[in-house]
């Protein structure tokens, strides 16, 4: 009976060391270990992710700005080549007339339309009561044609005044009559049939 006490003991003793030795075989990690492991890959993953957005979004901010350029200079250089058309386009318009243009730094004359200097010069010489001719010239008319009469005349300066006088109140008075000619020919321009119109008019 004790012999056979003996074999169980042995037995057991026997397996219980096989059982020892297969667990210590296998070196399990305990889990405590491997979620700390797990959570420091994912923490590297999320790192590495993080870092490649940020890579991506530089290189996406360096290709906006380099196309916001490369449009910046397209735009000046259409703007600068219409520029040249322009100043082109000037200086083929002002080159037959011999008048300066923008590109060279000579301004155009100012000018006023056609018939504006005319109405003001009109109302000017309305108001004013000066004789228009010079007398100097208009002296020298008279005694020439005073010489086909008589030889060696002489003229007081009063004289020759009133006979400017009385010639310029004859001519301002033709030209009013051969205006209204003209006018009535619906034309503006005073022609040499209007003056003999008014003449054969007056009698």
């Amino acid at each position: 009976m004790t012999e056979y006490i003996k074999k169980k003991a042995d037995l057991f003793t026997l397996h219980h060391r096989h059982h020892i030795m297969s667990v210590n075989s296998n070196d399990t990690i305990p889990l405590s270990v491997t979620s700390d492991m797990e959570r420091a890959a994912a923490a590297a993953q999320r790192k590495r992710a993080a870092a490649a957005r940020r890579e991506a979004d530089a290189q996406n901010r360096t290709d906006r700005i380099i196309h916001q350029k490369k449009i910046e200079a397209a735009k000046k250089a259409a703007a600068a080549k219409k520029n040249k058309q322009k100043s082109g386009k000037k200086h083929r318009k002002g080159k037959g007339k011999g008048q300066g243009n923008g590109t060279n730094g000579v301004k155009k004359p100012h000018r006023y339309h056609p018939g504006t200097v005319a109405l003001r010069e009109i109302r000017r010489y309305q108001k004013s009561t000066d004789l228009l001719m010079r007398k100097l010239p208009f002296a020298r008319v008279v005694r020439e044609v005073a010489q086909d009469f008589k030889d060696n005349v002489r003229f007081k300066a009063t004289a020759i005044m009133a006979l400017q006088e009385a010639s310029e109140a004859y001519l301002i008075s033709l030209f009013e009559d051969a205006n209204l000619c003209a006018i009535h020919a619906k034309r503006v321009t005073i022609m040499p049939k209007d003056l003999e119109l008014a003449q054969r008019l007056r009698g």
